[in-house]
Order: C-alpha cells, then structure tokens, then sequence
C-alpha cells in the first residue's frame, strides 16, 4: 500500500486543524451557514435527512487493518455502530453529530485518512479495479497512476469549483471491473505494438437522468503525458460547461453536444500546455516518480510465492458442500503462485448492501492480519476482497468468514445486489432502497435456486442521481417520486463493461413504475421468464438480449396490484 510521506501527514492533520477552526466559529454563530456550507462540503460533510453524513476517502479502494480498525472505532463511538460502503469505494457515515465532526477528522488524519474532495463540485475520490497488482489479467498496475492522480487532482487551485462534480476511474486489466465508461473520463492501461505503457482515454461518461457511456477521445496516449492531458480535458470542462443548469453541467452533456468539436479542443489546450504554458512541461511524470510511488505497490512483506494449487476443493478431506460453493463464487484466481482473493460478501438478510457494523469491521480486519498481509479493498460491488490470501489457508479462512458472517456464496449472483443508502438516508432520494432490497433478499435464500439462476447484476438507486448504479444492472430498480408515494421503475438489460454483461449500456425501462409491495414479485416474474425462456447454459443478460424485452413486459404486468389499470393508463 501507499506510504504516506511526512508531508502528506502535515497536509491531512493541517486540513483537519482547519475544518476544526471552521466548525468551531459556525457553531459560535461567526461563521454562517452559507459560508460554513461549502467549506464542510470539502471535507465532505453533508447534511442528510436525518443527521449529517460524512463520506470518507478510500483511494482505489486499498484499505489497511489499521485504517478499518479506526472506521470501525469512528464508527463504535460517533455514530450507531456500523457505516456504509459505497459504490466509488468510499465510507459513509450516516449519524455523527456535527458538534463532534472536528474531532473524528482529527482521528481519521490519525490514520492518513480524510474527507477532501469526496463532495463539491471537484475531482472527486480516484477509483480502479478491486483486484488490482493481483488479477491474472492485468497487465498493468494501475494503482501507482492512481495515486499520481490522486495527488495532482487533490485541492488543485484550477478545479475547486468546476460546473459539477468530476469522477476518474482507471482500470489496468483485460476485465473493466471499475466501470471506466460510465465516469467524467476513463482510463484503460494498455500496451501500443512497441509494447509501450499508455491509456486509453475516454471522456463523458455518467449515469444520471441522462446516462451517457463515455467517448474515446485517445487511443493511446503515453502514460508520461497523463497529468497534461488530463489538464487539458478539465480546463476545457471548466471553460464550456454548463453553470446555468445543474442537470445540463456535467461533462457528458458537453462532450454530446460538441462531439468532435470537444475532442478538438482538448486536443489543442494540450498542446497549448506543453508549448507555451510557463512550466507546461513540469507535469510531464518522471520515470523516477512513477518508480518511486510504485514502489509502495510491491508485494507485501511475508508474501512467498509457491506452487499454484488448481484443485483446491481436494485440498481438505471431506469439505462441506458449502465449502465448495464458497470456493466457487467467493475466491478468485490470483496472478501469483500459491495465492488467491478472497471476497468477503457483505450482503445477507438484515443488512443493506454495503452496510457494515463496528465489530464486522474489527472481524475483518483480524481476518486480513492473520490472512491477507494485513491488507484489504473495497468492492465497486460494495464487498471486501482480501487480496493477499496463500491456498494454504482457503479452509481456515473460510471458517474464520463464516463465524463472521462474510462467507455467503452469493458473489456475482442474484442476492449479491448493489444499492444505495436510499431515502432512508439520503435527503436527495425519492424512495427507499433498503427495504426493497431487504424484500428481495429474503425472497431468495434458497442457494440452490440462486445457482440455478446464475450471474445477475441487479442494481438499485433511490433516486435518479444512480448512487446504486441502477442504469448498469441486469436488472435495475429506481426509485421514482409520484404525488409524494414512492413507486419503483424496473430496467433489464444494462451493463457495467464486464465481458459478462457485454459492451457499456444503460438498461431499458419495461414500462410503467411500480409500486413497492409489488417489487420482489416484479423481480420474481423477471427471472421466471428468464428461466423459462433461456437456452441451455443461457445466462440472464444473453437471455434477454436474445428474446428482447416483451416477455419480461408481459411477466411482470400480470403480477401488478396496486398499480394495476391506473399505471398501464399512465
């Protein structure tokens, strides 16, 4: 993992020492809430529903037990004992008081972490591939760039304050587990035919109202010229994009507005910026630097590489059924010998997706010392992966999940789902997401049905700003406002770029909303077509791809309720 520098440290607890000044006078009334607003944004205070909520930095998701033991300490004694996971690979906390937000940026800046830059309209936290430095298909690590990233974009003078919030993810591997398509501007690693390290760039991605995959602006661009390019891209943004309406500003409306016009000009502020910017050339990375920050990416102390073991169900006499299946779905190949990932699945009925308690966290951590070098990441799928996890150890490990609660062989299917915090939380949501995901899980706990039903995305948001990522599912549930009840539109076919699920694609709608009694039968009428319909060995997505959306439309009509002939009227 990344070693803080001495500076580094300084600049965390200055930006803490700061925010606590700030509080301090907006609590005696010097400081207004308005002037008080952006400053607590920054650090990425928000003010919920309920409480405030802070959102906490997880750069490319790389955590260490330190770090989640001091979560799982923030969350014991400043909020209500457990925090949120998010699909950019951020913390959330839902129920600090905001008198004792200084003193919890104090704890995070303990453990070089913080909340800068994870609100605002900035650049926003850098996220990548959960396996990445780990994955057998990579082929470049992307964490090092990552972490140049992070610094170049963090409190960067020129980008404070764009026309609305700015996501990089960056993905080093043959598999897109990081959803490039769908950010402001997507970064593939890959090698030219000299064999040369560069991206491929894409800019305008999002989801939103307006879901938008991302456009190529570069084939190739050498990896040296990133932070320029990158520059050139923004400041374009900065300049053209739109201030007067807020649901027009994102970089993708102007990038479909100005199609190769937008490329053009990146295109000409970059050269601008390496010939006649004063120092144009200064951000130009150095081999040297890009050595030294991939440094800290080496494999971790204690690891040893041994001989690979394919056949690890054999490798303990008499292993439970359930064993095995954990083995199927919740441990992945491993680019070294003798080594594989682990998922620990935080998805089981009473907890939302993504929800983890105080003494979840602590067991987490204990399980990463004692089994994964002390390191652990945060999932776009809102899980943890242990990525440093020796064959030897599967069966003991395993155990150690299970008394924990994290052994669900449930990775990649239908239980497995992605969702926001909802309008349980969330002051922006038109709907709650928890429930309805709480309904579903309940409606399949039988495992063998799950693994007759095979790999699904379902994806869930509570609102159209698609936190839950709901645009990308298979099967995707949004949740939708109507004369002040909350009502749920159904989408099938989306795809967040994994080979799986086939190139990006936002899914479509099947008709009229639901409401949300008639949700798990809807998702329920969905996949009973599906099983009735499909092929031999037929996935879900290929399945609806091939006999299109009427028989879903059909399905799920016939099990409306409350809705019934006024929504089919709508």
């Amino acid at each position: 993992m990344y070693q803080y520098t001495e500076f580094d440290d300084r600049f965390v607890k200055q930006r803490a020492a700061q925010f606590r000044d700030q509080l301090e006078r907006n609590l005696a009334g010097t400081l207004s809430e308005d002037d008080f607003r952006a400053l607590r944004l920054q650090n990425g205070w928000y003010i919920q529903r309920h409480a405030p909520m802070l959102r906490i930095a997880v750069p490319y998701g790389e955590l260490s037990t330190r770090q989640l033991r001091k979560l799982a300490h923030i969350a014991r004694t400043y909020d209500r004992g457990y925090g949120h996971f998010t699909t950019r690979q951020n913390m959330q906390f839902n129920w600090i008081p905001l008198d004792r937000a200084a003193d919890v940026m104090d704890e995070l800046a303990e453990v070089q972490m913080h909340g800068i830059q994870t609100s605002g309209n900035c650049i926003r936290n850098i996220t990548s591939d959960a396996f990445a430095g780990i994955a057998p298909d990579e082929l470049i690590d992307p964490r090092p760039y990552c972490e140049i990233l992070r610094q170049w974009s963090t409190l960067h003078p020129e980008f404070a304050f764009l026309p609305r919030k700015f996501k990089i993810a960056v993905s080093g591997a043959a598999e897109d587990r990081a959803a490039i398509a769908w950010h402001d501007i997507g970064l593939q690693l890959l090698r030219n035919e000299a064999g040369e390290v560069g991206f491929k760039v894409l800019a305008g991605g999002g989801m939103g109202r307006t879901p938008i995959t991302g456009t190529v602006v570069r084939e190739f661009l050498p990896w040296q010229q990133i932070l320029v390019f990158i520059e050139a891209i923004v400041r374009v943004y900065n300049r053209y994009g739109r201030r007067d309406n807020m649901y027009k500003a994102r970089i993708k409306i102007l990038v479909k507005a100005e199609g190769e016009r937008f490329i053009k000009a990146v295109e000409e502020e970059f050269l601008q910026i390496l010939e006649h910017d004063v120092d144009g050339t200064a951000h130009l990375i150095p081999l040297e630097e890009l050595d030294r920050v991939a440094q800290y990416f080496d494999v971790p102390a204690g690891v040893e590489f041994k001989a690979a073991n394919d056949a690890l169900g054999s490798a303990v006499t008499d292993a439970p059924p359930a064993y095995q299946r954990w083995l199927e779905r919740n441990v992945h190949p491993h680019r070294f010998p003798g080594y594989r990932a682990v998922t620990l699945s935080l998805k089981r009925v009473g907890q939302a997706p993504g929800d983890v308690t105080d003494a979840q966290m602590e067991a987490a951590a204990d399980i990463a010392d004692r089994y994964s070098a002390g390191e652990i990441r945060v999932s776009h799928d809102q899980n943890l992966v242990l990525p440093w996890v020796r064959e030897s150890d599967l069966y003991a490990l395993w155990q150690a999940a299970r008394s924990a609660s994290f052994a669900t062989p449930n990775i990649g299917l239908l239980t497995d789902m992605i969702a926001c915090p909802g309008g349980d939380f969330c002051a922006l949501a038109n709907a709650r997401s928890i429930p309805i995901a709480e309904a579903i899980a309940e409606r399949y706990q039988d495992l063998d049905e799950l693994y007759d039903i095979g790999d699904i995305d379902v994806h869930m948001s509570g609102c159209i700003n698609s936190c839950g990522h709901h645009h990308t599912g298979h099967i995707g549930i949004l949740g939708v406002d109507k004369d002040g009840s909350e009502w749920y539109q159904i989408t099938l076919g989306g795809s967040d770029g994994t080979h799986q699920s086939g190139a990006s694609v936002a899914g479509k709608v099947i008709g009229p909303s639901f409401a949300a009694d008639e949700v798990p039968d809807v998702i329920e009428a969905v996949v009973e077509t599906y099983r009735s319909q499909r092929a031999a060995n037929e996935r879900f997505i290929d399945t609806v791809k091939r006999i299109g959306l009427d028989p879903f439309k059909t399905a799920t009509n016939a099990v409306r309720r409350t809705t019934g002939h006024k929504a089919l009227a709508a």
